[in-house]
């Protein structure tokens, strides 16, 4: 697997697809920002939300059921957002007989809303950006070189790591060993200790191999050119807009 083409990416031709990266990086950005602003009693603010993200994954070609499969990323959250009501402190009210806290249930309710929304904005930019042009879009944002090779490095070698990882579980196993007890700890220990090693030692030959080629600390990247007025205004409609609900929120 390239880093141009992810798991999480779905090829297409929808405007969204079309978008250059920069642009949808900054409007998923300010589209979180303008939800997490929007006051958590005005529930049909968040219903707004939820109806325009759903428009634009099927302006996307994204099916539903992917979209919802993905946002299953966030369960950790629920998990704690549930546990709010009761660990929570302040008013006391029931609710199916159980005493919850009412700030509690209010935290819940924003940190599930919030999460969710956020997450899904994070789904469609995954869905339509490619890596290597989020990458882009991240130079053309003058963010720092240093950082965005870091996070190539890591998207290119992420797999590479983890199919070593999965070839030292089969060596392990086809030795008849099996991690069934506390005393087996070790073991696992000392093959995460290997695996670091080896990691380290391919670094070190991955980078002797890009000095020798001439790398002077900046990786050569496909220039994707600044975005127009008109892209700009295009893709900026969107938090545009969730800040318009927003502010239609707070003010009435």
């Amino acid at each position: 697997m390239s880093a141009g083409h992810h798991t999480l990416y779905l090829p297409g031709t929808s405007p969204l697809h079309r978008l250059p990266a920069q642009v949808k990086l900054v409007a998923a950005v300010l589209t979180v920002l303008a939800v997490v602003a929007a006051p958590r009693d005005r529930f049909w603010a968040f219903g707004l939300f939820a109806v325009v993200l759903v428009a634009l994954a099927l302006v996307a070609r994204l099916p539903l059921t992917v979209l919802a499969r993905r946002l299953l990323i966030e369960v950790p959250f629920i998990g704690f957002a549930l546990l709010l009501p009761f660990v929570a402190r302040g008013e006391r009210t029931h609710v199916l007989g159980l005493p919850v806290s009412v700030e509690g249930l209010w935290g819940a309710w924003e940190l599930l809303a919030t999460a969710t929304l956020g997450v899904a904005v994070s789904v469609l930019l995954a869905a339509t950006t490619p890596l290597r042009e989020v990458l882009t879009g991240l130079e053309q944002l003058r963010v720092p070189t240093l950082i965005v090779q870091i996070m190539s490095f890591m998207i290119r070698y992420a797999d590479l790591v983890a199919d070593e990882l999965r070839r030292m579980r089969i060596a392990r196993e086809s030795r008849g060993f099996e991690a069934r007890r506390l005393r087996h700890w070790p073991v696992l220990a000392t093959s995460a200790g290997a695996l670091f090693v080896r990691c380290f030692e391919r670094g070190e030959r991955v980078h002797l191999a890009m000095l020798s080629r001439g790398y002077t600390g900046r990786i050569p990247v496909a220039d994707g050119g600044a975005a127009s007025f008109t892209t700009w205004a295009t893709g900026l409609s969107l938090p545009l807009l969730f800040a318009a609900i927003t502010l239609t929120a707070v003010l009435t």
